[in-house]
């Protein structure tokens, strides 16, 4: 009887809690609802704050703010909220942080994506945005926890918002993090067991559009920017006039082989070799009294190509940009150096002082040491430069021009002999100059002519020119140029020319030494070499 009760109170106490159970298992099954519905909310409230968006939409999206460039996010603005755009460089998911680096214009800055904040789609929708897509996103400048080595700045932004203007394709030929590394790195990596991508320069050139993307490469364009107002500010505060020269011309401009030829609708024509002969005729319209002067800013046209269809190692030395200068009413060669010996360390002075953080940039992919110059620059006679090639060995013809290895040694000893990197080699041979050039008055083997070197490389030639019209008609018929093609040049000088002179200087060239680079290609925004017309 005792066990019979047992065994009723043993049934009742199972659908006591069985009852219980099924219970607490509804109770879980709302609250599971509540919690699904409630985070379903919460993305709803937060699916305004990501997306894609057009032009006309970001405005309303970013609620009117206005930009911040990147390089401007430091310590000083943390707290702030600001507003900026770049590309995504890179991402790296941890827990439920999504770290994002934008890049803008060569500078990078870590962005912080929170779950908790922003929500679970957001992330999503970040994560999944593909390298160099251009997105703008609004945040809170903040203090990392701790110091950044990955980014050039040392904020964060912890974003509440971020919008995607364009996307990029998912698979690039070349990643802009790749191109961006040193040698040194790569070489680390391997040993590191790790090899980096190495990315070579041809397919760097035949994709510009993202190598140009790099940090290194946005500073190189950056410099060369400056190097041009440096010159301009020197040269206009001297009272010099810009002007523009035609690029197509009836006749050769100085003679020798490296004429570019074309046909101009049914004429015989040449792209200008330099605008020396368009340069002369402002002298036939005016003659001051005091020393005037003419800055002419020029795109060095193909005409040298044609020396370099066969070695493609001398346009890695050749010039694109072009810059000339010309002035009137000079006396002697010596003025014309004494201009460029004040404008050169003027423009080294302001690429120092102007560009610190790009020339960092170029420094922490391509290593260099800052150029070393006197304040009074070194003038060398042409002899002079050949006394010290033969003293250390070198075989060089005293009436030839010099190579590029002689340039390149005479360089070197220039720099043990006088600590500068940055020095004039003047009377150079009449045979290795264009016909216009001057004769030395006391040797008519020389001339009034002069060569500018950065690094043992040449960047300049310069020179006085000849200003007497039957002089000039002979120094062309000397150099094989037919004077009928160049015969209003030539009328233009008996009008009546005075004593002038003035020289040519490679933009490209003077950027590429002043860095250091092993390579011209790297300061032409789009080199135009003997084998590449594109992109």
């Amino acid at each position: 009887m005792e066990v019979l009760e047992e065994s009723k109170i043993s049934k009742k106490e199972a659908k006591k809690r069985a009852a219980k159970l099924e219970k607490l298992l509804r109770k879980q099954e709302r609250e599971e609802a509540s919690s699904s519905s409630l985070s379903l909310e919460e993305d709803e409230s937060f699916s305004s704050n990501y997306g894609d968006v057009t032009t006309n939409e970001l405005q309303w999206a970013v609620e009117g703010k206005e930009l911040t460039d990147v390089s401007n996010l430091v310590e000083e603005i943390v707290g702030s909220e600001v507003s900026i755009r770049g590309r995504v460089h890179k991402n790296r998911l941890v827990g439920t942080k999504l770290f994002v680096i934008l890049r803008e214009s060569g500078f990078t800055v870590q962005c912080v994506v929170e779950e908790t904040r922003v929500g679970a789609n957001m992330i999503k929708f970040v994560k999944q945005l593909s390298r160099e897509s251009v997105v703008e996103l609004i945040g809170v400048v903040s203090h990392p926890k701790k110091p950044l080595t990955g980014t050039t700045q040392q904020v964060e932004i912890h974003v509440r918002k971020m919008y995607c203007l364009s996307r990029s394709l998912l698979n690039l030929p070349l990643v802009v993090e790749d191109a961006a590394r040193s040698e040194s790195d790569i070489e680390k990596s391997g040993k590191d067991g790790k090899q980096a991508a190495r990315v070579l320069q041809d397919t760097r050139l035949n994709n510009r559009v993202l190598d140009i993307r790099t940090p290194a490469n946005q500073a190189i364009f950056r410099i060369q920017c400056q190097v041009q107002i440096a010159f301009r500010e020197f040269l206009l505060s001297k009272g010099f006039l810009e002007i523009h020269t035609p690029k197509l011309m009836a006749g050769s401009s100085e003679g020798g082989s490296a004429v570019f030829r074309l046909d101009y609708k049914g004429q015989p024509a040449c792209l200008a070799q330099s605008p020396q002969l368009i340069s002369r005729w402002r002298y036939v319209v005016t003659c001051d009294a005091s020393l005037r002067l003419v800055l002419f800013s020029e795109l060095k046209t193909p005409s040298l190509i044609d020396t370099c269809v066969n070695s493609l190692v001398l346009m890695r030395r050749w010039r694109f940009d072009f810059t000339t200068l010309s002035a009137n009413n000079i006396s002697c060669l010596v003025q014309i150096m004494d201009l460029v010996g004040e404008l050169f360390p003027f423009i080294f002075t302001k690429i120092e002082e102007r560009c610190p953080k790009e020339l960092e940039s170029v420094r922490k992919q391509y290593p260099f040491q800052s150029l070393k110059f006197l304040p009074q620059t070194l003038r060398l006679s042409f002899a002079e430069g050949i006394q010290m090639l033969k003293e250390a060995g070198e075989e060089v013809d005293p009436l030839g021009d010099l190579n590029t290895e002689s340039e390149r040694k005479l360089g070197q000893l220039v720099l043990e002999k006088y600590k500068t990197e940055f020095y004039m080699l003047h009377r150079y041979p009449s045979a290795v100059r264009p016909f216009y050039t001057m004769p030395y008055e006391n040797d008519s083997n020389y001339s009034n002519s002069f060569d500018v070197f950065i690094r043992g490389e040449e960047i300049m030639s310069g020179a006085q020119r000849i200003h007497d019209p039957e002089l000039l008609e002979k120094r062309a018929r000397e150099c094989g140029i037919d004077v009928k093609t160049i015969s209003t040049y030539i009328d233009a000088v008996r009008y009546g020319a005075p004593p002038h002179g003035g020289f040519g200087v490679g933009l490209e060239r003077v950027v590429m030494l002043l860095c250091a680079l092993n390579n011209i290609r790297k300061t032409s925004l789009f080199p135009r070499d003997s084998q590449r017309l594109t992109p």
